[in-house]
C-alpha cells in the first residue's frame, strides 16, 4: 500500500494553528459532567475534575458512587449517586437524570468490572439526546462495547481506546476487518478509515508511536514524541478531559476538537 494514495490521511507535526483554541470562551459557558470512580479507585476522577475546574465552564459536576460519600470532604462540584454493594454505580433514575442534565457526558473510568454498573450506564446512554456529547476512556470503553451496536450509532460519541480495546469492539459488532497489534500503520489507518465511514463516532488510539484520530473516514496522525504525552500518560485521563471541555464548546467539530486537544497547552488560556 502506498501511503501517498491515502488522500484521507493527514499528518500533523504539532505546531498547527487551531481555530478552536483561539475561540475558547472568555466567559463561562457550557455544562460538563464527569462520571466515574468506585469505592476503591477515584483519585483520577478528582484530579481530572480539578483540571477542568480551571477552564471557563459554566457548570461542572463530578458524579461519584455514594459509597464514597463518607470518605470525601464536602466539595462543591461533587454529587453522589446510588452505588452497588461493591461500590460502583447502580441502576437508578437519578443516573439517567444526571446524564440528561449536561451538554457533555465524560465517562472517565474506574467503573469496575460490574455487570450492574455496565447495564446502568448503558441504560442512561440510551436516554441521551442526539446533540449531547459522550467522551469515554479507560474501562468505560468496555461498557460502551457491551452495547456496542447501539452506542456506536451516537454521532457525538468520542472514544479514546487502546488497540486491544478496539479489537474487542470490532469483534462485538462483527466488523469485517480485523485489527492486529502487529499490523503496519498503513493497514491500521485503512481499517479505521473504513470503520469510521461505517459508524459516526470520533476515535482516538495509539499505534506504532502515532496518535491516530478518525471520524467519517478522515484520519489525522501525529507522532507521540511531537506531543507532551508518553505511552503511559496518554491514558491517564488528561487528554479525554481536554477533549470533553473543547467538545462542550464545539460539539459539531469533534475531529477538530481531537486534533486540537493533543497539543493544547492549557497554560496559555
Amino acid at each position: 500500500m502506498n501511503p501517498n494514495n491515502f488522500t484521507y490521511w493527514h499528518k500533523l507535526i504539532g505546531n498547527e494553528d487551531h481555530n478552536i483554541l483561539w475561540n475558547i470562551p472568555t466567559q463561562k459557558s457550557g455544562r460538563l459532567s464527569v462520571f466515574g470512580g468506585n469505592s476503591e479507585n477515584f483519585l483520577s476522577e478528582i484530579r481530572t475534575t480539578e483540571f477542568l475546574e480551571k477552564l471557563p465552564l459554566k457548570t461542572l459536576k463530578l458524579f461519584l458512587p455514594d459509597a464514597l460519600q463518607n470518605k470525601l470532604p464536602v466539595i462543591n462540584y461533587i454529587d453522589f449517586l446510588k452505588s452497588t454493594p461493591s461500590g460502583s454505580f447502580d441502576r437508578h433514575e437519578k443516573l439517567t437524570e444526571s446524564f440528561l442534565s449536561t451538554d457533555t457526558v465524560f465517562l472517565s473510568g474506574n467503573f469496575s468490572k460490574n455487570s450492574t454498573t455496565s447495564i446502568a450506564v448503558n441504560e442512561a446512554l440510551k436516554s441521551l439526546h442526539e446533540n449531547q456529547v459522550v467522551v469515554a476512556c479507560r474501562d468505560a470503553i468496555e461498557i460502551i462495547t457491551n452495547s456496542a451496536e447501539e452506542n456506536l450509532q451516537h454521532e457525538n460519541l468520542v472514544l479514546l481506546a487502546t488497540m486491544p480495546q478496539l479489537q474487542k469492539l470490532f469483534q462485538a459488532i462483527y466488523f469485517p476487518k480485523m485489527l492486529l497489534l502487529s499490523m503496519p500503520l498503513t493497514s491500521v489507518i485503512e481499517t479505521l478509515h473504513k470503520f469510521t465511514i461505517s459508524y459516526p463516532l470520533t476515535l482516538i488510539t495509539l499505534h506504532s508511536d502515532q496518535i491516530i484520530m478518525a471520524k467519517a473516514g478522515e484520519i489525522y496522525t501525529i507522532r507521540l514524541d511531537h506531543t507532551s504525552f508518553t505511552p503511559l500518560s496518554l491514558w491517564t485521563g488528561m487528554l479525554p478531559a481536554k477533549i470533553a471541555a473543547l467538545a462542550t464548546w464545539n460539539p459539531q467539530n469533534l475531529l477538530d476538537v481531537a486534533t486540537a486537544s493533543v497539543n493544547w497547552d492549557v497554560r496559555r488560556i
